[in-house]
C-alpha cells in the first residue's frame, strides 16, 4: 500500500480530489482528503473469488446469473462517485459497467454473516461479495459520505494476483527506480 499511496502524492495522480485505497488481500479500505490526509480506515468485504479482473459483461447479469468464479473486485484505478443503486439508495459507483461498488453492509440474508466477517481478527473470510466492496454502515455514513457527496473521488484497488507495477505501471519497485 505504501507504493500507491507515496505515488500518489509525488504525482498527484487524485488530481486533488480524495481518495481511497482498497487491499483486498489485507481486506482494509484507507481513505484521504485531497491532500493525502488519512481520515479512516475499515475492514472490508470483497469479492468471494480471487482475481484482479472483472469478467466482461458481468455487470449486465442477475446476482443470480454470476458464477462463484466471476465474483471478483478488480484491481485499478477507478473515479468513483455517488449514484442510485437498486432499492433506490444512494452507492459509490467504483466501476458501473462491472456493477462495482463501495456501500454499507448488506445483512439481509443472515446465513452469510456478514457484520461477524467484517469483525474477525483475520481477512480470510472477508471474501463473500459478488464483487462489491462493503464496509460497516458507520464507516460509511461517518466517512466516505461526508467526504465524497460533492465531489468525485479516486478508488485505487491493490490487485492480488498481477503484479502491483502491472496494474499501476506509473509505479515501479525500488530496484528498478534504483537501477539495480
Amino acid at each position: 500500500m505504501a507504493a500507491v499511496t507515496g505515488w500518489v502524492m509525488a504525482s498527484r495522480d487524485n488530481g486533488g480530489l480524495p481518495y481511497m485505497v482498497i487491499d483486498k488481500v489485507a481486506a482494509e479500505v484507507f481513505v484521504f482528503d485531497g491532500a493525502g490526509l488519512l481520515v479512516g480506515r475499515s475492514p472490508v468485504l470483497v469479492g468471494a473469488a480471487k482475481g484482479d479482473d472483472s469478467v466482461p459483461g458481468v455487470g449486465d447479469r442477475e446476482l443470480s446469473n454470476i458464477a462463484p468464479a466471476d465474483r471478483t473486485t478488480p484491481a485499478g484505478r477507478f473515479v468513483a462517485r455517488f449514484g442510485p443503486a437498486v432499492g433506490h439508495k444512494n452507492v459509490l459507483w467504483v466501476d458501473f459497467l462491472s456493477a462495482v461498488s463501495l456501500h454499507p453492509v448488506i445483512t439481509s440474508k443472515k446465513s452469510e454473516h456478514r457484520l461477524e466477517r467484517l469483525q474477525s481478527p483475520t481477512p480470510e473470510d472477508n471474501r463473500i461479495t459478488y464483487g462489491c466492496i462493503n464496509v460497516p454502515a458507520v464507516f460509511y455514513n461517518e466517512v466516505v459520505q461526508p467526504l465524497l457527496t460533492d465531489t468525485n473521488g479516486i478508488v485505487y484497488i491493490l490487485p492480488e494476483a498481477r503484479p502491483l507495477n502491472e496494474v499501476f505501471r506509473e509505479t515501479r519497485p525500488q530496484t528498478e527506480s534504483a537501477g539495480l
